[in-house]
């Protein structure tokens, strides 16, 4: 009954800037840490980004200094602003967040968005 849903995908040359958003909602009680990750084809899913509730960060080196994530709390919304984008940032990228349920079954749950296509070319 919880729902990550993403938005901010899309085409962008190199050198661009996309900013991605993911909301979550649902039975939720708190949400721990919150992040992205990343897929390309033929590539493991990897970790891009990650958030901690109090706000301290983790970045990937292949994105650190170009991407900043951030978070809202009080939306329940994780962020993602990619600048400096290079044709080696295209995949299909996916939010998580790691949350405690408000409502049966109550536990801890990694929960995943839908995934946004980011694609750089020119």
């Amino acid at each position: 009954q919880v729902q990550l849903v993403e938005s901010g995908g899309g085409l962008v040359q190199p050198g661009g800037s996309l900013g991605l958003s993911c909301t979550a909602s649902g039975s939720i009680s708190s949400i721990n840490d919150m992040g992205w990750y990343r897929q390309a084809p033929g590539n493991e899913r990897e970790l891009v980004a990650s958030i901690t509730s109090s706000g301290r960060t983790n970045y990937d080196d292949s994105v650190k200094g170009r991407f900043t994530i951030a978070r809202d709390n009080a939306k329940n919304t994780v962020y993602l602003q990619m600048n400096s984008l290079k044709p080696e940032d295209t995949a299909v990228y996916y939010c998580t967040a790691n949350i405690w349920r408000s409502f049966p079954p109550y536990g801890r749950y990694d929960c995943w968005g839908q995934g946004t296509q980011v694609t750089v070319s020119s």
